[in-house]
């Protein structure tokens, strides 16, 4: 099994040194750094080991998830004043109303944003047609219901971000758990923006390209589009959507074991983390001092909960926040994938400064167009 991972791996591993060397050599900046936090949470209230909860048990978690998310957003607050927020990527297979609802009021106290998490394909292979009257169907039910997702600017056609559920983006884990090779060109139709489920070695759908904020090199409509990709650029012009936008993908070898950003109790200090994840240089060329840091969690797996919401997150985050203030080299930013995503189209466009003036730069809330119009 472990000599199967390893082959899986090879396209991804054989390119790890190359990346780390020209990072070292070509990408560096002496002044003052600031680090961009994103928590891609796949956001499952009904999980358990062996098939779903009930509504009833799903509500109870939900009260608890929402306590916790109150108590931590009001402990930690990043240098612009922002409260620690998640991005909670829900999947459409899994809708009920009453849990919406205490999303929206998370969302409403701004401490997160739900965007769009689908498990497809994964008793049979998926087809195009029933992929995209999916997307559409959960994405205006969340937009217009619930008053999720957002705007580009002044257009009315609401726009999201995604996370494979499974993993398998693009058809890229050999047919399993997704089945659509056009699959991305049915996100860029239905209005994805940017893709936040990378990475995810050491499972088989990781592609060669690591730790990068990139546009696919291939056409949408072949299988895993984004195997091979162009990096955003400051003065590149406007990206061709959905983007994608990856976390950190490192060796870890005093452990040894891979380091992939991923919220668990189990991965370590704070500090150690931290400089592994500035160490992967995740920036748009031309703005080595924007490094964006994806993080990930499954919000209900046992293993994950305290980490990323409970009292173990609180510590650790504080002592992110702490060890950045006394470094005096680093500036911390909470953000969700959308205002992540603003930031790096404001990087493109040639805009410099802090990040935080950025937040809606081009994709807005829907929720703001809606207290405008009230």
């Amino acid at each position: 099994m472990l000599i199967y991972s390893l082959f899986q791996s090879l396209p991804w591993l054989i390119r790890y040194p190359f990346e780390r060397v020209r990072k070292k050599l070509f990408e560096r900046f002496d002044g003052k750094t600031h680090l961009i936090f994103v928590i891609a949470n796949h956001f499952e209230p009904s999980w358990q080991e062996v098939g779903f909860c009930s509504i009833e048990q799903q509500l109870k978690r939900m009260e608890s998830w929402k306590k916790q998310a109150f108590l931590i957003g009001e402990s930690l607050v990043d240098n612009d004043g922002t409260r620690f927020r998640h991005t909670y990527f829900f999947p459409a297979e899994q809708y009920e109303r009453r849990i919406f609802e205490h999303l929206s009021e998370i969302e409403s106290r701004r401490l997160g944003e739900v965007e769009v998490h689908l498990h497809h394909g994964v008793e049979r292979p998926d087809t195009a047609e029933r992929l995209r009257e999916t997307l559409v169907n959960f994405r205006d039910l969340i937009a217009y219901e619930h008053g999720c997702l957002s705007f580009w600017e002044s257009e009315r056609k609401p726009r999201y971000a995604f996370v494979h559920g499974n993993l398998a983006l693009a058809n890229s884990a050999g047919g399993k758990f997704c089945g659509v090779d056009s699959e991305m060109q049915i996100l860029h139709e239905t209005g994805c923006y940017a893709d936040f489920t990378l990475p995810s070695a050491p499972d088989p759908s990781q592609v060669p390209v690591i730790n990068q904020i990139y546009e696919c090199a291939l056409p949408f409509e072949q299988r895993a589009p984004h195997r091979r990709g162009r990096r955003l650029k400051v003065g590149d012009g406007q990206p061709k959507m959905p983007i994608i936008f990856q976390g950190p993908l490192l060796l870890n070898w005093r452990k040894p074991r891979i380091e992939n950003g991923s919220l668990s109790e189990s991965y370590g200090k704070a500090d150690e983390r931290l400089k592994k994840w500035i160490s992967s240089k995740i920036t748009i060329k031309g703005r080595p001092n924007w490094i964006f840091i994806k993080l990930f969690c499954h919000g209900f797996f046992p293993s994950d909960r305290e980490a990323c919401i409970g009292e173990k997150a609180r510590q650790f985050f504080t002592e992110i926040l702490e060890f950045c203030y006394k470094s005096r080299k680093y500036e911390v930013h909470f953000a969700t994938a959308r205002e992540a995503v603003n930031m790096v189209l404001a990087a493109v466009d040639g805009h410099n400064g802090s990040p935080n003036d950025f937040r809606d730069y081009k994709l807005k809330p829907i929720r703001f167009f809606a207290s405008r119009e009230k």
